[in-house]
């Protein structure tokens, strides 16, 4: 078996089995302080790339850094350079590297709900950096990261590398619970000096496991894989209550401090959420991407994550689509750019050349069998314009029935091109606030949010607001809008 065979087998234990990601515990650290400088320095750009860029609404921008600059003023190294970043991802994350070099989603910020709560990220991020986590959670991730590295250069193909890279990017950025206490606790201890209700924290923590349980509700992961922030930031109901003894150590009495959630939703008005122009949007079964301009259907039972990198469309029986764009460095055909280029080294079977829609395109696919079992992999590619390929994998079991058969067919021949019109159409949905008026409910509220599925859920995550929670009128709450 080839070399790329095999990490196809990688690629597809990856995605179709269960399981998560474990920070071992940390070693002893051994990079100087101006090494972590330089260290972040330099894998700053590659986060922003990672991550699809600076989220560059300056209100947002400028309101976080504000918010981290009072933090670290407040903290142990209060003479560190600092350099907080909001990233243009719907995902819900937030990390730092050495140096000082702290990271925060969009998608994170939709999620908190009051100034406090989002100082309590930031505080317990200079909390890993104070404590110098990043540092040694780095020397533990070299050897992965560089491992990736080398092994792409020798495979010189492109079909599994990204998934080398993510795993080496969450090892390098993933720590052991004993440390995510000790951060929690430093973030505590900054909150208090600067003025914030500690006890945000804990709420926080306990509305990021609200929305992960929803979202794997949503996409209907029988596997139970959490999210990227739970793969990196372990939480466990330990954590929570640790994060309210340290809150309550503080002396400072419940419900005194202030928590800002009023200059918190004014801050954030107009937040983009979910999908973003510069990376596409998904709505309910089909992905638009209007800058790039094209958008496809995937099949009934298909949940939709996006990515910088990928679009990943997970279905029934462990079905997974992955779609990508890749870069055409010379003209030829899809059949020669999947069989020397995509797929070089990968014995295939069934070729065969295509239209769909106009673009020429091709395909083959190859059945590999390993630990996770056997499984199908079939490969389209597809000229979508003289310098990029459009690029599908579809993971399966088995050969699929007559009628999954034809829906992944449609699926395949509904990837277009959009007109400038459908383009120009295509918005991203904000974050707005809006008081509770008399006879408002949060089902009725959450019926106003563009969603087809678990629209009251998605509202009470949304809120932070619990089970047994409910509305008064002049209550301001998030809504998703279009």
């Amino acid at each position: 078996m080839t070399g790329t065979a095999k990490l196809i087998r990688l690629l597809i234990c990856a995605m179709l089995c269960a399981g998560a990601l474990h920070s071992p515990s940390a070693q002893a650290q051994f990079i100087t302080k101006s090494k972590e400088q330089q260290i972040g320095a330099e894998e700053h750009p590659k986060i922003i790339q990672q991550y699809g860029g600076v989220y560059d609404e300056p209100g947002v921008a400028g309101y976080v850094a504000s918010i981290g600059g009072r933090i670290v003023a407040n903290s142990e190294i209060p003479g560190q350079r600092f350099h907080f970043t909001v990233l243009d991802s719907p995902i819900v994350n937030a990390f730092a590297l050495p140096g000082g070099y702290v990271y925060v989603t969009r998608g994170l910020i939709a999620l908190a709900n009051s100034e406090a709560e989002l100082a309590s990220v930031l505080a317990h991020e200079v909390g890993h950096v104070a404590a110098r986590h990043t540092a040694q959670r780095y020397n533990r991730g070299m050897g992965m990261a560089i491992g990736g590295a080398v092994l792409g250069v020798l495979l010189g193909n492109q079909v599994v590398s990204d998934l080398v890279q993510q795993g080496g990017q969450l090892y390098l950025l993933g720590y052991s619970r004993k440390q995510e206490y000790e951060a929690d606790a430093l973030g505590v201890r900054y909150l208090v000096r600067t003025g914030y209700d500690p006890y945000a924290e804990a709420d926080f923590l306990r509305n990021l496991e609200a929305h992960d349980a929803l979202e794997q509700a949503v996409k209907g992961d029988k596997n139970n894989r959490p999210s990227e922030f739970l793969m990196t930031h372990p939480v466990t109901a330990k954590r929570v209550v640790e994060a309210i003894d340290s809150a309550r150590a503080s002396g400072v009495p419940v419900a005194v401090r202030p928590r800002l959630r009023d200059e918190f939703l004014n801050s954030i008005e107009g937040l983009v959420y979910g999908g973003s122009p510069e990376h596409g949007y998904v709505r309910d079964r089909s992905f638009v991407h209007p800058k790039l301009g094209f958008t496809f259907t995937v099949p009934p039972g298909f949940k939709i994550t996006d990515s910088p990198e990928a679009v990943i469309a997970a279905g029934p029986d462990e079905m997974k689509i992955k779609f990508d764009i890749a870069p055409l460095r010379r003209p030829m055909s899809m059949a020669a750019y999947l069989t020397t280029v995509w797929a070089n080294d990968v014995s295939l079977r069934n070729p065969e050349g295509l239209m769909i829609n106009g673009m020429q395109a091709a395909t083959a696919e190859t059945v590999i069998t390993g630990n996770a079992g056997r499984a199908l992999v079939r490969l389209i590619a597809i000229g979508f314009a003289p310098d990029k390929a459009a690029r599908i994998m579809i993971i399966m079991r088995d050969t699929p029935g007559p009628e999954m058969r034809a829906e992944l067919q449609r699926f395949t021949y509904s990837f277009r091109g959009l007109s400038q019109a459908e383009a120009a159409r295509a918005r991203p949905t904000r974050i707005i606030s809006i008081a509770a008026r008399p006879g408002d409910t949060m089902a009725s509220l959450a019926a106003r949010m563009p969603f087809a599925d678990y629209r009251e859920p998605r509202f009470r995550t949304l809120n932070g607001f619990g089970p047994n929670d409910s509305l008064t009128p002049g209550m301001r709450v998030k809504l998703v809008a279009e």
